[in-house]
């Protein structure tokens, strides 16, 4: 286990115990949005061109769907816990809704946390928006899975707004 993750509290059985698989930080990295805010929104390459081709898609049909986040670094997932546990969090609460750095889906540059108009950035009132049920019908199609489905077998809160390219397609409900 790294000092970094044990420098968070995080133990190497837990990591063992929740079956979380290790994701490499990607090196190739594109912009596949620009947020309103301006912020750039990175992801691989294969992503980046099949999040746009889902987008198009979903604005043609009606749909208002923006990345809230992609890529997220290592050291910025460990950033995120940090800042957690400082606000007075316990690490196993975090846990269940931040990965481990090392272990986010956003290093890999394939996942993406979506937002839509008239829904809160990632709350699970998300999966009761017309954007959610046009992924859950269509994001298939352009190489998009959800990630974390109610019961996921690795701990995680539900999270309907996280998608992932590539998704690991062996995710099982528990």
């Amino acid at each position: 286990m790294t000092k970094q993750l044990a420098d968070l509290g995080i133990t190497s059985e837990l990591i063992i115990e929740r079956g979380l698989r290790e994701y490499a930080e990607a090196d190739v990295l594109v912009v596949a949005e620009i947020g309103t805010n301006g912020r750039e929104h990175l992801l691989e390459p294969a992503a980046a061109r099949a999040w746009r081709a889902l987008k198009a898609a979903a604005v043609s049909e009606g749909g208002d769907i923006w990345i809230v986040s992609a890529f997220r670094s290592v050291e910025r997932q460990a950033d995120i816990i940090r800042r957690k546990l400082e606000a007075g969090l316990a690490i196993e609460d975090i846990l269940t809704v931040s990965a481990p750095p090392g272990f986010s889906e956003h290093h890999t540059g394939r996942a993406v946390d979506l937002a839509t108009v008239g829904c809160p950035s990632l709350e699970v009132a998300f999966d009761q928006t017309d954007a959610y049920a046009w992924l859950s019908e269509h994001a298939a199609k352009y190489g998009y899975a959800l990630s974390y489905p109610i019961g996921n077998v690795w701990g995680y809160q539900y999270e309907p707004w996280h998608w992932c390219f590539g998704g690991d397609a062996t995710i099982m409900q528990a």
